[in-house]
């Protein structure tokens, strides 16, 4: 295919673009990698929920919370009527699994031990408000700094 080129000496010259001078190699730069947020975040409760058959669910996940979830509890009747019942309804909100149980309601967050329902209160907190499950500690025998995963691990493993 040919194509008119315009040059100061001749407005009607034809011009082949094999003709053409090819274009200055420039160093082709992949554009970076999409930053991928953690929205979701495995846990490993302490004690577990025991469910009617008696079976001990202990690992879960947990996903960021929306301004919906933050919101949804404060119209929530249950929560009207006594307000403490509010992280409650917010934790059923944004705990996605909790062993085989995809869908965890009030009344499985109810059932659990006070030890696990502070556990899951610590991770929201920790994972809404600071973005991680991580925390600093201090070894009590030499002094030194670490961090540890405060969602996962067995008993006894960091």
């Amino acid at each position: 295919m040919r194509r008119r080129g315009v040059s100061a000496g001749s407005l009607d010259t034809l011009v082949d673009p094999a003709d053409l001078p090819a274009e200055p190699s420039q160093p082709v730069v992949a554009p970076p990698p999409p930053v991928r947020l953690q929205t979701e975040f495995t846990f490993h409760l302490p004690r577990g929920y025991v469910d009617e058959d008696g079976t001990v669910h202990r690992e879960g996940s947990m996903r960021l919370a929306t301004a919906r979830d933050e919101l949804a509890p404060l119209v929530d009747l249950r929560v009207k009527q006594n307000p403490a019942y509010l992280s409650i309804v917010l934790l059923s909100l944004v705990v996605t699994r909790l062993g085989t149980i995809t869908q965890v309601r009030a009344e499985v967050i109810e059932r659990l031990f006070a030890s696990d329902l502070a556990f899951l209160q610590d991770l929201y907190r920790r994972i809404n408000a600071e973005g991680h499950t991580l925390a600093e500690v201090t070894c009590p025998d030499c002094e030194s700094v670490f961090e540890v995963d405060l969602a996962g691990g067995r008993p006894g493993e960091s």
